[in-house]
């Protein structure tokens, strides 16, 4: 290959030399494209911060149930064709629900009402695509539908999705609006539907399906920018044994409201000079809750468009970052995933419907769902506390404490969407949450409430075992699944509680909480080194492989290695039980250094991301590579953190190796990129790790800014050599997190070699609660 000579004027190299690594803004950086290929499980749709509407395309609904987990957020990267766009869906998650209300454009005079073989174009309703067709920036997504001929583009408001469809000229245009399809769509899965088009022209309906969330209601409204020339509502559903008495037009399909459980409309429109918009609203609570909604944010396409785009730079402008442009590309992404839960569940007026399937008020704040707690306690709660007003927060917990009040068992959300309780996952992990917010002195809510909330939710005893935890201080693998992951959950969570008592004076709960904190030793086996599963009797179960991972057997979602560091409250003590310093940072390593190549994983989907036995698609793997610094090797730390940044994070459609779980993943790199990150949440401390990006200003909630500064960072000095804190060295290897709200300069020296004197003495480590200082 010959390759030209390029000869540039002395003064644009210069220019170039000069010129910040990605000037751009954060907002300009955002791919939403990331994550939406592999197993990272986003959609590239259009949403607001934290919306309640995400309208985004679905290549599929994972019919076959095997294969649903593909499709948990609607679309696919690989796939060829679009089957419509609907109103929600979740960002990341390891499991397949949503998908309400899709909507797909037709053209010409034959309008199909199935979907279609992916096999077969022209089957049916769905089309062919091309990517390069697609635009996808925070707000607003677009792709160019081939079939039909037709531009598709979407954005969204905080309650309100707008869709803007521009056909062929000459074609009779045609919406098809299916309310039998959904994520997870299996046979059955639609217990009622209901479409009635009012006398003014909005099409209202709702439906109740019976999916991952049991008996979820969910309302619409909708409407056209061009009035309806004539439609269709169908009953697709097989052997009705009674279907009532004939109403006016029942003869026909142009009635004015249908019910059934298998419904879907044909929505007319005549040749069109001008592109259809349909803005459609949803609530949980009931139609006119829909209806309201719907008014509450004004506008057409572009109006909304703008607002939305004003809320996204708002809230991703609070970080500004200078670095290679792939980085930037991907933190600012991250960053953008990390807003979109915990998403806005509340109607305009404030009603909302609670996990008692009754509808209730939010008065002083908007109530909020989505919480993938056992994912999100990590990084992602903290990392809001730091990126957001203190009011989003405020609402977060508001919102926990609330379904707590409205829940029939009387205890905080496990995984809640909708305002509905999944029962996924373990721990009681709102409980972290609360505490962390508490104890960095956001307020604005009622403290003694929440602990209320919090020891409910640890002592309700039909609950994971709960029961035998009290009693024999670890959850019996012989009585309860997942045993030896459940008991060092508990421990930790009983301390967020026992830290949160403790500040607000309530001795008698800290007391209680701080020596359930000490649990985790129960499970612990001195013998192997590892965290187990015991039996009632005390023994441990045998046979032991602390490589084996099978669902709902001793661990959750993983195994012995990757759960024997979870004890982020004490790390110090776990070092000692372990033998010291030497034998932990032998252990990390051992970890890390693991030939997995003759283990065959393929059965457990969410284990993805494998570095040895640290398994970086899931979460109980995340605070692993900064435990180094608790046994005076912070170097390690740094070592280990390129290795995984480098390997885990690309910006690409499968450049995320595992979901990204309502923001965590994403969570993770956005501290990990600024140098820091939250191992304890509730300790009110970060651990300090080694930047990803050579300059960084972030915007506090308190109007501070901490600027983050990485001196000859690059591929070949990848080693902090020194830190300091507005001037002044820093020589441990945490931060406090009233030193970050402070703002200043955090500055990083960085080196070819590791400086291995650097924060290594035992009074330089992070926190640990057997430890005093």
């Amino acid at each position: 290959m010959r390759i030209a000579r390029i000869h540039l004027p002395l003064i644009l190299i210069a220019a170039l030399a000069a010129a910040p690594l990605g000037a751009q803004s954060t907002f300009d950086h955002v791919d939403p494209m990331i994550g939406t290929g592999g197993e990272g499980h986003t959609f590239p749709g259009a949403a607001a911060p934290f919306g309640m509407v995400q309208l985004s395309p679905d290549t599929d609904t994972g019919h076959v149930i095997r294969d649903s987990y593909k499709w948990a957020a609607g679309y696919r990267y690989s796939d060829p064709t679009i089957e419509g766009f609907s109103a929600t869906h979740f960002s990341g998650a390891g499991h397949s629900d949503l998908g309400d209300f899709l909507v797909m454009p037709t053209s010409g005079d034959a309008v199909p009402l199935e979907p279609g073989d992916v096999a077969k174009p022209g089957s049916g309703y769905r089309s062919r695509f091309n990517h390069a067709s697609e635009v996808a920036t925070p707000g607003y997504y677009a792709v160019t539908l081939t079939d039909p001929a037709v531009r598709a583009e979407m954005t969204a408001g905080t309650r309100i999705g707008v869709h803007r469809y521009t056909f062929a000229p000459g074609k009779a245009a045609h919406l098809v609006l299916d309310l039998r399809s959904s994520l997870y769509n299996y046979p059955g899965k639609v217990l009622w539907a209901s479409l009635r088009l009012m006398p003014d022209g909005t099409l209202v309906g709702a439906r109740e399906t019976r999916g991952w969330a049991p008996d979820r209601k969910l309302y619409f409204a909708m409407h056209f920018s061009t009035p309806l020339a004539g439609h269709a509502f169908i009953s697709t559903e097989k052997d009705v044994a009674y279907r009532g008495f004939q109403g006016p037009g029942r003869r026909t399909d142009a009635v004015a409201e249908r019910s059934g459980r298998a419904l879907v409309a044909r929505l007319d429109f005549g040749a069109l000079t001008r592109p259809l918009e349909v803005k459609i609203a949803i609530s949980s609570v009931d139609e006119a809750g829909a209806v309201a909604n719907l008014a509450s944010e004004p506008g057409d396409f572009d109006a909304v468009h703008a607002r939305t785009t004003a809320a996204w730079r708002a809230a991703l402008d609070v970080l500004e970052i200078a670095a290679p442009v792939a980085m930037q590309k991907s933190v600012a992404t991250a960053l953008y995933h990390s807003l979109l839960a915990p998403s806005v569940a509340g109607d305009a007026d404030g009603r909302y419907r609670g996990p008692d399937n009754q509808v209730h008020r939010a008065t002083g704040y908007t109530f909020r769902s989505t919480f993938s707690l056992w994912d999100t306690f990590r990084a992602e709660h903290p990392l809001l506390t730091l990126v957001q007003p203190a009011s989003t927060t405020n609402d977060v917990v508001r919102s926990l404490v609330a379904s707590r009040e409205n829940s029939p068992d009387g205890i905080l959300p496990v995984w809640q969407f909708q305002g509905r309780e999944t029962w996924t996952m373990i721990g009681y992990h709102a409980a972290p949450v609360i505490a962390d917010a508490y104890l960095k002195g956001i307020r604005g809510f009622d403290a003694n409430a929440a602990l209320a909330a919090m020891v409910a939710s640890a002592t309700y005893a039909p609950y994971g075992g709960l029961g035998d935890y009290m009693k024999l201080g670890y959850v019996p693998i012989d009585r309860e699944p997942e045993a030896a992951s459940k008991t060092v959950e508990y421990a930790y969570d009983d301390w967020t509680i026992a830290r949160m008592a403790r500040a607000m004076g309530r001795s008698d709960v800290a007391a209680t909480f701080e020596k359930r904190a000490h649990n985790w030793r129960n499970s612990f086996d001195g013998r192997t080194g590892f965290v187990r599963a015991r039996k009632a009797d005390g023994s441990f179960r045998t046979p032991f492989d602390p490589t084996a991972i099978n669902y709902g057997s001793d661990y959750t979602e993983g195994n012995a290695w990757q759960y024997s560091w979870f004890v982020p409250q004490d790390q110090a003590a776990l070092t000692t039980a372990l033998g010291g310093d030497g034998a932990t940072i032998a252990k990390l390593d051992a970890m890390f250094d693991y030939d997995t190549s003759k283990l065959d994983y393929s059965h457990a989907e969410d284990i993805a991301g494998l570095i040895g036995q640290y398994i970086h698609g899931n979460e109980p793997s995340h605070h692993v590579a900064y435990l180094y610094s608790y046994a005076g090797a912070p170097w390690r730390t740094q070592a280990r953190l390129k290795q995984i940044v480098e390997s885990q994070y690309h910006p690409t459609p499968d450049g995320l190796s595992g979901n990204d779980d309502l923001g965590q993943m994403s969570a993770w790199l956005v501290f990990t990129a600024l140098g820091f990150y939250p191992v304890t949440p509730g300790s009110l401390e970060y651990v300090i790790g080694r930047p990803f990006v050579d300059r960084a200003t972030l915007t506090l909630p308190n109007g501070k800014r901490l600027t983050i500064v990485a001196d000859g960072l690059d591929d070949s000095h990848p080693f902090v050599r020194s830190v300091s804190l507005n001037g002044v060295p820093i020589t441990r290897a945490y931060l406090r997190h009233d030193q970050i709200m402070a703002g200043g300069e955090l500055r990083f020296t960085m080196q070819s070699k590791p400086n291995t004197a650097w924060a290594a003495q035992p009074a330089d480590r992070p926190y640990s609660s057997s430890q005093t200082r």
